[in-house]
């Protein structure tokens, strides 16, 4: 069956796309997890491995706690250094601009002074001097004299107008501060949210994961992965969701996988789930390589209908689709729709043909018709839109041959669902098909498929 879409925006990793929405579930589940045990394990091994763990647990989150309170101190330290300096340029800069008009009138007051007195001493020369010399030193003392506006001086301001530097200073921030460490940083014994489930697909895995906490309100999920070879673990999914797939898994290597979550409001994330192990035994859906008219990415995934004629199907490599599993396409681009384009599986390769509307194959077409072995449907689905994700799940009903004038010995139920509809038909072959070919073909360019 398939399981609701999981919408989200994952971490990209190239053309081949990293991860997609979780549109359906098929296939068989794979649990695990690296603090999980084997079957039969002794009870004292069992204790041992959770001690073991407690105590890793606890060292780690004493050297983050440290490391983050010892990196908290040196922020603070270094913001405060940068306040107490910016408070003494304002003190420097305020005493500056005021005090230069003052030192200007002071500056003027006892240069008039000055001057003033060399004009007393020179009169007092005067006077003293001969009658000739005298009439002549006070001609020239008069002459200054009159020059000398000794009665004039500059306005000196008030002691009230002239500025009084003092640092205001609020001790309230204290009490805001020591509220703000104490409430800072919490100690959680377990993780808000684990990983429930694992779900093999051809190329990728569904992680599904849950809340254990009915106390923890989640805004955000945050899922990563590795290979268990591998010292990195990578972003492929931040968002509401509960479920993923994640893809560019290699079938046969185990991965590791854990999530976390972002409390209501919070920016922080919480501590992270316990990691589990996965892997994927199915083989990858691919395009058949080198058919003109469509570019492939790197791992085959993709198909991109370019500018070159094609009059043909492009086909998978390989029949890797199996009753029981839901294939998904994702249509990541569109191009110009015609009503010959197709997509969907059949029973066997068959060229000659330009769309998979013909005889051993059901596809829909980009204008959402149906069609079962060439006969169109009068059931149709929504047109095919950018970011449409179609799915085919196909279950046996009729194994060998029977009775009934319907024309074919072997009978499949056939689930089309696209943009939240679907149909369901019954799709009758000739022979027993243990796996299904996959198809596409657009006739004009523009239209990426990803096949998952």
């Amino acid at each position: 069956g398939t399981a609701p879409a999981a919408a989200g925006r994952a971490a990209g990793r190239g053309d081949d796309g990293a991860g997609a929405r979780a549109d359906a579930a098929g296939g068989p589940r794979e649990r695990g997890g690296c603090a999980e045990l084997p079957p039969g394990a002794e009870p004292e091994a069992a204790g041992a491995a959770g001690g073991a763990e407690i105590k890793e647990s606890a060292s780690q989150t004493r050297d983050v706690l440290k490391q983050h309170f010892n990196d908290l101190k040196g922020t603070l330290a270094k913001l405060l250094d940068e306040r107490l300096v910016t408070l003494l340029q304002e003190v420097d800069t305020i005493e500056q601009e005021t005090i230069k008009p003052l030192d200007d009138c002071q500056k003027l007051i006892e240069h008039g002074v000055n001057t003033a007195e060399d004009l007393v001493q020179e009169g007092e020369l005067a006077i003293r001097g001969g009658i000739g010399e005298q009439n002549e030193k006070l001609w020239s003392f008069t002459k200054k004299a009159s020059h000398i506006q000794l009665d004039s001086l500059p306005e000196v301001p008030l002691l009230v107008d002239v500025p009084c530097l003092s640092a205001q200073l609020d001790d309230s921030i204290l009490n805001i501060v020591k509220d703000h460490i104490f409430k800072h940083g919490t100690v959680a014994s377990r993780p808000p949210v684990q990983i429930e489930e694992l779900i093999e697909k051809p190329g990728g895995i569904i992680v599904r994961w849950c809340k254990v906490d009915d106390d923890f309100t989640a805004q955000d999920y945050r899922l990563q992965f590795r290979k268990c070879t591998s010292n990195h673990f990578e972003d492929v999914y931040v968002g509401s969701e509960t479920e993923f797939i994640v893809l560019h898994i290699d079938p046969n290597v185990d991965y590791q996988f854990r999530v976390c979550a972002r409390g209501d409001g919070r920016q922080e994330w919480s501590p992270w789930s316990v990691p589990q192990i996965g892997h994927s035994t199915l083989v990858p859906h691919e395009w058949t390589a080198g058919f003109e008219g469509y570019s492939l990415s790197s791992r085959r995934n993709i198909a991109l209908r370019n500018d070159a004629e094609s009059s043909g199907v492009l086909y998978s490599s390989a029949p890797t689709y199996f009753c029981g599993q839901t294939l998904t396409f994702r249509v990541e681009t569109v191009g110009q729709p015609d009503r010959r384009d197709s997509i969907g599986v059949c029973a066997e390769k068959q060229n000659g043909y330009d769309s998979l509307q013909r005889d051993q194959a059901v596809c829909i077409s980009t204008n959402g018709a149906v069609f079962v072995n060439g006969k169109e449907m009068t059931n149709q689905l929504p047109a095919v839109t950018s970011g449409s994700t179609v799915t085919f799940d196909v279950e046996a009903v009729t194994l060998g041959s029977t009775n009934n004038n319907e024309g074919g010995n072997f009978k499949l139920r056939v689930t089309i669902s696209s943009n939240n509809r679907e149909v369901v038909f019954d799709w009758l072959l000739d022979q027993s098909c243990g796996s299904l070919y996959f198809g596409c073909s657009f006739f004009y360019p523009g239209w990426k498929v990803l096949v998952f």
